[in-house]
């Protein structure tokens, strides 16, 4: 219960500070729900990257920020008279216990998988019969992440491959269609086909229980630290990467692979 009792503490400190600052703080009082949404995506985006790079400290951070962001909503919400911060808290606390009813309800699961059905499907009653399983997918999200989400929701509502290494014909068959739209040079189809196929390997992806947006940026981080290996090692010798052949190149990446670490900026 101590411990209990000092993270109230802290809680209630941080909203008696954001009221403080919105009274206060010509800067803070000017905010309005729509100048923090930017830097909200920012504050995610940056614990996000905390998270890939494991620094704790930082992720200790970078959630502190958001959750000042969280407040501030809730601080400017309670000034509109629409809702305050313990309508938030008592909210997510009913929707937990609602779409946990294995926990806090007498349904039975045998694996996370059916706890994943039973969340989509309690999520779809909440919001009544005329929603649609793909409505709850933010339009805003990245493309990869947002084709990661949709095919997550209807598998949810039971629409899936039976077994996961089916998706690989799938995946084939895509590549052909991409391929052959190529030959024939339609920029339009080809677009469309090569779509479909990065769809496919998103898919892939999931059944094999690989996040895609983690595996990209794990890799764009590899490039970045391979290729800035080379551009330094030209840099030491007086040249830029102009001057150097392709060959010189490979030889230099196939170095970098060896010696830069994955996560190297």
């Amino acid at each position: 219960m101590e411990k209990l009792e000092i993270k109230k503490e802290a809680f209630a400190e941080l909203l008696e500070i954001i009221e403080t600052l919105r009274s206060g703080c010509p800067w803070d009082r000017k905010q309005t729900m729509e100048t923090l949404r930017a830097l909200t995506i920012e504050e995610v985006y940056e614990l996000g990257d905390a998270i890939l790079e494991n620094d704790l400290a930082e992720v200790k951070k970078e959630l502190g920020d958001l959750l000042m962001h969280i407040v501030f909503y809730a601080q400017i919400g309670q000034e509109q008279q629409v809702f305050d911060i313990s309508d938030v808290l008592h909210g997510i606390c009913e929707k937990l216990k609602y779409r946990h009813p294995h926990i806090y309800g007498g349904v039975k699961v045998q694996n996370a998988e059916e706890v994943v059905q039973n969340w989509e499907q309690l999520k779809l009653k909440e919001k009544g019969r005329k929603h649609k399983v793909l409505e709850g997918v933010p339009q805003a999200l990245p493309a990869l992440v947002k084709a990661y989400r949709i095919q997550d929701k209807a598998r949810g509502a039971g629409f899936d491959w039976k077994q996961k290494e089916e998706v690989w014909e799938k995946v084939k068959e895509e590549l052909e269609e991409f391929e052959a739209e190529v030959q024939k040079a339609d920029p339009e189809k080809m677009e469309e086909e090569f779509g479909d196929f990065l769809f496919s390997v998103v898919n892939a992806a999931r059944l094999y229980g690989i996040n895609p947006e983690n595996a990209l940026e794990k890799t764009n981080r590899k490039f970045i630290g391979r290729f800035n290996y080379i551009e330094e090692s030209a840099q030491r010798e007086g040249k830029t990467l102009q001057d150097m052949s392709l060959e010189e190149m490979e030889m230099l990446w196939q170095e970098a692979k060896q010696k830069v670490s994955t996560c190297h900026k």
